[in-house]
């Protein structure tokens, strides 16, 4: 199965509908491909650049909603069986002047109708950031939770984590996030000590780490984890491009799976990286050693570790292979 549990909406903006977006927003002349694309491994300052160049393209609710409706269609067409999608709507917000509600709403009805076009089942997982003001993250979770039940299934912590390095200022936003049924997700040592994801599930309450790469670097924050069955979520290719490893070989995915972490995959970025779900198992597979019955494992973690509601969660599971 392909359950991809992190990417981002702002990684999966289409060149070519950068490109008709650009005209339609009367944007300057560019070569989408080549600022939204990288042909390389590189920094994770060119990695941002490149990210950032779609952040023009959600000035405008239909933009949003066709962005998030070709998202479904993409992942779908890759053979993905399950979606969770993040999305910070406080950028886009604060740049464009939109309103948060009409903003989270235009992604939930791309998602629906991606879903109702492909039958590929998708979730909103909505991203507070490090950066922002506090004002801007309290006004982002309490959209958050009015759309639970409604397109938003999660929240997210994402940012720069060594600028910003201190937890409590979020503790209030995930209760709020927690109390309105939403699952809790967090960035964390992805450049960070390892210790950081330790943090973010004792004071946040999140049962999911994005990235968690530096977890390997503490064995008692990597043996804790797999004690409290903190999930990973593995992005072999988009830690690859940022420069965080040397090779994609160098993943710590098989030293999570060796400790007993369970982990899950997902696609991070996949327009900049060019490597979409299927590509990413097959990294987990042919460059990091995961075998068949690792990856049937990885698919059962994934299944229980979505964010779903129970009749969803079954669904899913039923069409694991026996």
């Amino acid at each position: 199965m392909l359950i991809d549990l992190h990417t981002h909406l702002e990684g999966r903006v289409r060149p070519a509908t950068a490109v008709a977006l650009a005209a339609d927003l009367g944007l300057p002349d560019r070569d989408w491909a080549a600022a939204l694309t990288l042909p390389r491994p590189g920094t994770l300052t060119t990695f941002l650049d490149r990210v950032g160049a779609s952040y023009p393209f959600f000035s405008s609710p239909d933009a949003i909603t066709r962005i998030a409706r070709e998202a479904v269609e993409d992942a779908a067409a890759d053979g993905v069986d399950h979606l969770e999608v993040r999305f910070g709507p406080g950028t886009h917000v604060r740049a464009f002047g939109l309103d948060m509600d009409d903003v989270i709403a235009a992604v939930c009805r791309g998602f629906a109708d991606g879903t109702a076009a492909t039958g590929l089942p998708a979730g909103v997982v909505i991203a507070a950031l490090r950066s922002h003001p506090d004002d801007l993250n309290a006004e982002v979770v309490a959209a958050a939770t009015r759309f639970a039940g409604r397109g938003v299934v999660g929240f997210d912590l994402a940012g720069d984590e060594l600028r910003f390095p201190d937890l409590e200022r979020y503790v209030s936003l995930f209760r709020a996030a927690g109390a309105a049924g939403l699952g809790l997700t967090c960035h964390a040592a992805e450049a960070a000590p390892g210790v950081m994801a330790r943090r973010a599930v004792e004071l946040l309450g999140v049962t999911r780490i994005g990235h968690g790469t530096h977890i390997v670097d503490d064995p008692d924050v990597l043996a804790w984890c797999a004690d409290h069955g903190v999930v990973v979520e593995m992005c072999p290719t988009s830690n690859w491009f940022t420069g965080a490893l040397a090779a994609v070989a160098d993943h710590p995915a098989p030293r999570f799976r060796d400790a007993g972490v369970p982990v899950v995959l997902g696609d991070d970025n996949p327009v900049q990286t060019g490597s979409s779900m299927a590509a990413e198992r097959r990294v987990l597979h042919e460059e990091l050693g995961f075998s068949p019955a690792d990856l049937a494992e990885l698919d059962r973690v994934s299944v229980a570790a979505a964010f779903l509601e129970p009749g969803q969660r079954s669904a899913l599971a039923a069409r694991l292979p026996r």
